[in-house]
């Protein structure tokens, strides 16, 4: 079974000071075409194929999913939106994968069985991406 990797697009797209808040759904789209990559070839630790699920909230609402990254608009909170989705795949028995830097949202995943990986884990650092 593939590991089911959710993305908590706000904290994620926070964690960078790159004028994000400027245009929210674009932030969130460029997260989106980002995971496709990790979606193929996987995680370290996590080799690929993986399912990936990109949880967006607020502004970035409407983003559309692409090949390899499915797409989730919470209707309210993206952070409770984000434990629906672990506790119905766990409960599934699925190996669950959140990417957050949120200590109270890793807490409420992590109840359910699912591991937790900060931010640079699928968004490199400013630096880094203007080197690429």
């Amino acid at each position: 079974m593939r590991t089911l990797v959710v993305v908590d697009a706000a904290n994620v797209v926070g964690s960078v000071p790159d004028g994000w808040w400027r245009d929210r759904h674009g932030a969130a789209e460029r997260l989106r075409d980002r995971l496709q990559v990790y979606a193929e070839e996987g995680l370290p630790g996590h080799p690929g194929p993986l399912a990936v699920v990109l949880v967006v909230e607020g502004a970035a609402r409407g983003v559309v999913p692409v090949p390899g990254v499915r797409v989730e608009s919470a209707p309210g909170s993206g952070d409770d939106r984000i434990v629906e989705v672990v506790a119905e795949e766990t409960g599934k028995g699925a190996a669950v994968l959140v990417v957050t830097a949120d200590r109270e949202l890793r807490r409420r995943v992590e109840a359910y069985g699912a591991q937790c990986a900060g931010p640079r884990t699928v968004r490199p650092q400013r630096a880094e991406e203007e080197r690429t």
